[in-house]
């Protein structure tokens, strides 16, 4: 009896593993007392916060639950095997990553030789170097890594800032006399590296102009991708690329994958440094480099050439295309005026803001102060927010939601829409009756099966604010100013969902964003890491445009709203219906945004419950069936998230494979082993 009761807990936890299925995972646990598996529960999950930072799965605490009840294995032992999973996957890191991935081997050159023959388009591209006194080493290596390029219709352009260092006029005066593409002019008088940088720039004849710090490295690689995007997008104005960090000994650590094109982010930080090659006649167009803004001057450039350009002009290559040294050996601007670059960074903004008559300024940002926050002022006077709240009992978050947003909630013109779905809980009920006779809270009565999108549908028609707020019964105001600054960002043109950081009840995020493909459809961006954590390179901590976000604390346009048609209460009646209005207002030419100086609590699903049960489980497989049919190319390139990254969580872990195949060796180009060429297979 006792084997055979072993063995069913066995295949039910095989398949519980696998499938995640809720009735499994309970008869896994069934020989497991409830007091002793809760206790067991809560360590286990501890240790995967600490080691992993994320959940267990309902497979993988069945598993460890069969491990500790059926195998005998002790708690001790399972916490250090969970450990272990943390070590092994540390063990799959950068270097190893960059084994398998970013090696390149001599058939690649190959590849790529022949790629570059068969391109259309060979533009010269000019690289601007400006030296001032370089480590005579770091110098040599940076000159060669540009010489070392598979794509050979390049210049160096160098402006050497009258060095005290004999060692960098030798070097450059012999590099030149070998190379006639290094074109070098010498300053008579010390300036600074805008001045440098000029007289670099006047230098340049190629139709791209490309900017090198005069101690990083380039992989040979790098002109060669950045002309396959320019022969794939011939209108581009800006293209940049990822980039990580090089040590002393030439060892590549901390990788920077960057998103696509994303305003908001890079009003946060200077996305599309490292590396950046923009057209020549536009770089000239906008004056160059501007004097004063020494340690920011490639940011100010930037701005400058984004606001002359068009956002479907500038193109993001996710690769690593540029080594950005760091050592202890160097001495430069920002590393001695730190302040002065990040003054420098917020003058450009603010003057950009000045010149395009925006109605926003540039503040520290509280979390990474090297860092901005943009506060965008709201239309005087500001917009109604109708705020609408779907509910169904559950008197006991119902309550402290509309307590928060009606008297912790700083931004005043706003009215609540309370849907109500067929409450019959008495003590619901007296709550509704009292929300009722509050001064602008209104109650709608939603009769039938649920349908979260018609009865917000609904709830829009009667709205009387041009500005709504979809608001979860089970939100609760942590920030006062969190609807003043999703309706400031609401309001820009430009912009169409705003999502807010959310939290669950212990401080873990909820809510970030979301990413397309996570969960096969889309998975909230650091889910479940410390409130305090700042997230990867930076993200948590800054607003950035993303695919979607939640419909949990959604804030849009009404007219917007209505003129993409509102949630789908067809197709979409419970689940995914945020994630599609989403991705048909981004389909419709607007920009979501998700902000983290907006700060709630969200209790996740508390009135809907699971879709594990059975009841849901029919509905959640057809619309997520719908999801796939409608938006399937989008899941497996979301782009706000780079190919490099994995779809497996929400850590903005590395994939292995990336996502993301090398140019030459797509379909369209390939060479047998014979070397024959293959175009169009």
């Amino acid at each position: 009896m006792k084997i055979h009761k072993k063995r069913s807990v066995r295949r039910a936890v095989s398949r519980g593993f696998r499938h995640g299925s809720q009735k499994l995972l309970n008869l896994a646990l069934k020989t497991i007392g409830l007091r002793r598996r809760d206790r067991i529960e809560k360590v286990i999950r501890q240790q995967y916060r600490l080691c992993l930072q994320r959940e267990p799965s309902r497979g993988e605490l069945a598993q460890w639950y069969y491990s500790i009840d059926t195998i005998g294995l002790s708690l001790g032992r399972v916490l250090k095997n969970i450990s272990k999973l943390s070590e092994d996957t540390a063990s799959r890191s950068y270097q190893s990553w960059i084994e398998s991935y970013d090696t390149v081997l001599e058939d690649d050159r190959q590849q790529i030789k022949a790629h570059i023959q068969a391109l259309n388009y060979h533009p010269l591209i000019s690289v601007v170097m400006p030296v001032y006194d370089t480590n005579e080493e770091f110098l040599r290596k940076a000159i060669v890594s540009v010489q070392s390029q598979l794509y050979e219709n390049w210049e160096l352009c160098i402006a050497y800032d009258a060095s005290f260092s004999p060692h960098v006029g030798i070097a450059l005066k012999e590099f030149s006399s070998r190379d006639p593409r290094l074109r070098c002019v010498r300053r008579e008088f010390n300036g600074n590296v805008c001045a440098a940088s000029n007289m670099a720039l006047g230098l340049a004849m190629g139709e791209f102009v490309g900017f090198m710090d005069h101690d990083d490295l380039l992989p040979e690689t790098a002109l060669y991708e950045v002309v396959v995007e320019l022969n794939r997008y011939p209108q581009a104005d800006l293209v940049y690329s990822d980039n990580d960090h090089v040590d002393d000994n030439g060892a590549r650590y901390d990788p920077h994958f960057k998103s696509d094109w994303n305003p908001e982010l890079f009003l946060g930080c200077n996305i599309v440094c490292h590396l950046t090659t923009i057209r020549r006649s536009l770089v000239n167009s906008v004056g160059g480099f501007r004097m004063g803004y020494e340690g920011s001057q490639d940011y100010d450039l930037a701005l400058r050439i984004v606001r002359a350009s068009a956002p479907e002009r500038i193109r993001h290559i996710p690769a690593i295309l540029y080594h950005w040294r760091r050592s202890p050996d160097i001495d430069s601007f920002p590393s001695r005026h730190l302040d002065k670059c990040i003054a420098a960074a917020r003058r450009a903004k603010n003057d950009d803001f000045k010149d395009c008559k925006e109605q926003a300024q540039t503040v520290e940002n509280p979390f990474i102060p090297s860092y901005d926050r943009i506060v965008r002022s709201l239309p005087a006077p500001p917009p109604l927010v109708t705020l609408v709240v779907p509910t169904k009992n559950k008197y006991e978050v119902l309550g402290p939601c509309i307590a928060g947003l009606l008297h912790r909630t700083d931004y005043c013109e706003k009215e609540i829409i309370i849907i109500d779905h067929q409450s019959d809980d008495p003590a619901t009920l007296k709550l509704l009756e009292r929300l009722g006779s509050e001064r602008g809270v209104r109650i709608i009565k939603y009769e039938g099966p649920f349908n979260y999108s018609e009865m917000n549908n609904r709830a829009v028609q009667q709205a009387r604010g041009d500005i709504i707020a979809f608001i979860n019964n089970d939100v609760d105001v942590i920030d006062p100013g969190w609807l003043s600054e999703m309706a400031s960002l609401a309001v820009v043109r430009e912009n169409g969902a705003i999502g807010a950081k959310l939290l669950y009840s212990n401080d873990s995020v909820q809510h970030a964003g979301m990413v397309l493909g996570i969960g096969g459809i889309a998975g909230h961006m650091f889910k479940n890491w410390p409130i305090t954590n700042l997230g990867y390179c930076g993200r948590l901590a800054m607003t950035s445009n993303v695919s979607a976000v939640t419909g949990a604390c959604l804030v849009l346009r009404k007219s917007l709203f209505e003129d993409v048609g509102g949630f789908d209460a067809k197709n979409l009646p419970v689940a995914f219906n945020d994630v599609d209005l989403c991705l048909r207002i981004q389909a419709a030419g607007y920009r979501n945004v998700w902000t983290p100086f907006a700060l709630l609590y969200h209790h996740e699903s508390y009135s809907r419950g699971s879709d594990l049960s059975p009841e849901n489980m029919e509905r959640a497989r057809s619309e997520a069936n719908y999801m796939h049919h409608t938006w399937g190319d989008k899941f497996n390139n979301d782009p706000f998230y780079n190919l490099n990254l994995s779809l497996k969580d929400e850590n903005f872990n590395l994939a292995f494979p990336p996502r993301r195949e090398k140019p030459w060796r797509l379909p369209e180009f390939l060479i047998e082993p014979s070397g024959k060429r293959i175009i169009g297979r």
